[in-house]
């Protein structure tokens, strides 16, 4: 197994395992199955472990096998304040210490604050107390590192960046996001600032495998070198030293063995220009599929309405490229969630984007279609619903 270090040298093993997609057994987690998996990642060096308050049963599953078997003080277990569930500073100590009994602890090695889109989730923090609360914690000993996940675009993540001293943050990155979400800008910009990079979605929840078209999967099938889709995603990760550890839900003892023996190899620097022609020639397969061209450049914002039109557009062409509920539903998790509205019917037809655009693209026009197709009554119903209870002030 490789490593890379946190801010304080630490080592981090390059792999981490993701314990959101535990195979389930009836009402609840197949746990000898679990245990077989993590002891499996353990024994192979993987020392990162990360799981969330609202992963059903996850936090017990993974503390109820690393006290079991003795080894909780050898690896880093990460986990997550759902702070869209806050209401009150007494709140985030209730939360926590419901955490900390789950996983059968009396410290988190890396405690995140879960799904940040929008810098105005932090500020409502700082106003209920949390940075205080976290002085406490590391303080105590009770959080050693301090960070938070983010979904939303590349100008957001920079703002929340910059709002907090951070020991380390998690993002979702991958060959096909490497212009959206944080994306590398927003990875060479944490980097720059000696925060590790912890990524997430490296497969876009496996869909770099499943749904690659078949002249992507004969390309990948023709290369001298063997590789499977999942290991070249893999491999072109780690070719950047900019990231620190990539997240894996491994949930078969087989995914578990392939991916330690692609992190056991991994060096920065090692992908060859024709690993990157590649992958270049994948994009333009599945970039084949996609409803609009934009490349997420950003030359069209700030948009004087405040429309996140890449945003819109990239959800929209998942629709296309993954399946229509997984474009609606990240534009919800993305777009629809913000404090302030970024929906393209706020679009007055100003023409500025345009008149900025590289790719040419009929802003205005994909818009509408954007909307249409994004946000049917249903989406425009929960997304309205949602917002309203994680907008809601105490």
């Amino acid at each position: 197994m490789k490593y890379r270090s946190n801010r304080t040298g630490e080592p981090v093993s390059i792999l981490g395992f993701g314990c959101m997609r535990f195979t389930r057994k009836g009402n609840g987690i197949d746990i000898p199955k679990a245990e077989k998996e993590i002891l499996a990642a353990y024994k192979r060096g993987v020392n990162y472990y990360d799981t969330a308050y609202i992963y059903p049963g996850s936090e017990a599953c993974l503390g109820r096998i690393l006290e079991k078997n003795g080894i909780r003080e050898k690896v880093n277990i990460a986990t997550k304040l759902p702070q869209y569930l806050i209401r009150s500073e007494a709140g985030i100590e209730k939360y926590f210490q419901e955490e900390l009994k789950r996983l059968r602890t009396t410290y988190v090695d890396y405690y995140l604050m879960h799904m940040l889109t929008d810098v105005e989730a932090w500020n409502k923090l700082r106003k209920l107390g949390i940075e205080e609360w976290i002085r406490e914690k590391k303080k105590s000993g009770q959080i050693r590192n301090i960070g938070f996940s983010f979904h939303g675009n590349t100008e957001m993540f920079l703002k929340i960046l910059d709002a907090y001293d951070w020991d380390f943050c998690q993002i979702q990155y991958n060959y096909m996001d490497e212009v959206s979400q944080a994306g590398r800008r927003g990875l060479h910009a944490a980097a720059a600032k000696g925060i590790p990079v912890i990524i997430m979605e490296p497969l876009r929840g496996g869909k770099l495998v499943t749904l690659l078209p078949e002249k992507a999967k004969a390309l990948i099938k023709a290369d001298p070198k063997q590789r499977t889709a999942a290991e070249l995603a893999f491999r072109w990760l780690y070719d950047q030293p900019e990231v620190t550890c990539v997240l894996s839900g491994m949930n078969s003892l087989a995914m578990v063995k392939e991916n330690c023996r692609v992190a056991s190899s991994a060096e920065a620097g090692s992908f060859t220009e024709e690993d990157h022609a590649l992958i270049a020639k994948i994009k333009k397969l599945i970039n084949a599929r996609i409803k609009v061209g934009c490349t997420g450049c950003g030359y069209c914002m700030p948009c004087p309405q405040g429309v996140d039109i890449p945003g819109a557009f990239r959800c929209y062409n998942e629709m296309f490229m993954e399946s229509k509920g997984v474009g609606r539903r990240e534009y919800a998790q993305v777009v629809g969630l913000r404090k302030e509205p970024a929906f393209p019917s706020q679009c007055i037809a100003c023409g500025r984007c345009e008149r900025h655009c590289p790719q040419h693209i009929s802003i205005i026009k994909e818009l509408k279609n954007a909307d249409k197709a994004l946000r049917p009554l249903p989406y425009r119903i929960g997304t309205d619903v949602a917002r309203r209870f994680v907008m809601k002030k105490s």
